[in-house]
């Protein structure tokens, strides 16, 4: 007879990853804020670009889901802060572009104040950190190489196929 222990979160689960790209940080920093760099690897349009004080939406279309973006803290080349998501459960996400070598960026995707029960806690950060993992991805793909990945939208299992 197996025993399983109840799991009990201590502290709230921070999203964080990250990916080196071998462009210089304006080039990266610029594909992130610019909606017709950035709808070549995550989402599928945008009112506008990222800015300060900006609140623009994304949408995903071929999910039929779109999210409001506030841009809160805003340093050119260097970091973009914003919060996003449904107001009940909105969450604030970091991005850092940090100088790697003589023509690389170190991104880094930070998302904290995920809210929930622990399951849905646990959920959310474990889909966030898979998300922004494939955009970084995706992202690394365009600007080295300059191959569009569809991993965005490609994730969810296409019409007729059943898990």
């Amino acid at each position: 007879m197996a025993v399983t222990a109840e799991l009990v979160l201590t502290k709230t689960p921070t999203v964080e990853t990250g990916m080196l790209i071998r462009r210089p940080p304006e080039t990266v920093f610029e594909a992130f804020v610019d909606p017709d760099v950035t709808t070549r690897f995550w989402f599928t349009r945008s009112t506008g670009r990222l800015a300060p004080g900006a609140t623009v939406e994304w949408h995903w279309d071929m999910y039929g889901v779109s999210t409001e973006v506030d841009v809160s803290e805003f340093e050119e080349n260097r970091r973009v802060v914003f919060q996003w998501g449904p107001r009940e459960s909105r969450t604030r996400v970091e991005m850092r572009f940090l100088p790697a070598g003589e023509t690389g960026t170190y991104v880094q995707a930070r998302e904290s104040g995920l809210r929930g029960s622990g399951d849905e806690v646990v959920a959310r950060a474990l889909d966030s950190t898979g998300g922004f993992t494939m955009v970084l991805c995706a992202a690394k793909a365009l600007l080295e190489h300059d191959v569009v990945l569809t991993v965005v939208g490609d994730k969810a299992p296409p019409a007729g196929v059943t898990l």
